[in-house]
């Protein structure tokens, strides 16, 4: 799947390691994806709301279907994130592509992903690539 049938196919987006900090990128990409239209998810273990969004503490509490999981979140921790994304897909159907930002890369994350029949993107900005299409 290209970026392109990505960024019109999908519409939801739970958001590992939003901040709650205006200067982050962690904060400014979601940010600019909800200001498109997508519905945003941010998952932040320190804070109940940013900028007026609910935020939850992990994925399984989400209460909507996700498309795509964006995470923000050190490449050590890819591979215990995908595993709490293959557990959510295992319960609700959902997480069709996970998706680290950029400088973010775990190529055993990336194998497990594909393992359980999610797509995966590593290293590469979503803004930026957004730009492109």
């Amino acid at each position: 799947m290209d970026t392109k049938e990505i960024f019109t196919k999908y519409s939801t987006i739970a958001v590992y390691g939003m901040s709650k900090n205006p200067a982050k990128p962690s904060f400014t990409v979601p940010m600019f994806f909800f200001d498109l239209g997508y519905k945003i998810f941010p998952i932040n273990p320190t804070t109940d709301e940013i900028e007026g969004i609910k935020v939850y503490r992990n994925l399984i509490d989400i209460p909507e279907m996700i498309d795509v999981l964006n995470v923000f979140r050190p490449s050590e921790e890819a591979v215990k994130i995908v595993k709490e994304a293959i557990q959510r897909k295992e319960k609700f159907g959902d997480i069709k592509l996970i998706w680290l930002q950029l400088d973010i890369y775990n190529d055993e994350a990336k194998a497990l992903a594909e393992q359980n029949k999610i797509d995966f993107i590593q290293d590469k900005c979503m803004f930026m690539e957004y730009q492109y299409v």
